[in-house]
């Protein structure tokens, strides 16, 4: 596994979830969606201009190929629609 270069978000370290492994790629920092919003709600935002902050501002920073990823976990059943 090579950890080397992954991209971390200043402040969020409580919201890492995991490391992600993918083909040919260098691995990324895995972070809680949930978590996310709930740190930028304690940070002065209210859940609609959290969502929006996370929007632009962290699911939209493209900052390369070791750019992180964030999950919503889940049940099987509620996904059960999209496969």
């Amino acid at each position: 596994m090579n950890d080397e270069g992954m991209m971390k978000m200043d402040g969020y370290d409580d919201c890492i979830i995991g490391i992600a492994e993918r083909c040919n790629m260098p691995n990324v920092i895995v972070y809680d969606y949930e978590k996310v919003i709930s740190k930028n709600i304690d940070r002065g935002m209210n859940r609609e201009e959290a969502e929006d902050w996370y929007g632009f501002n962290q699911l939209h920073a493209w900052v390369g190929e070791t750019t992180p990823i964030f999950v919503r976990l889940c049940k099987p059943e509620e996904i059960e629609h999209l496969t």
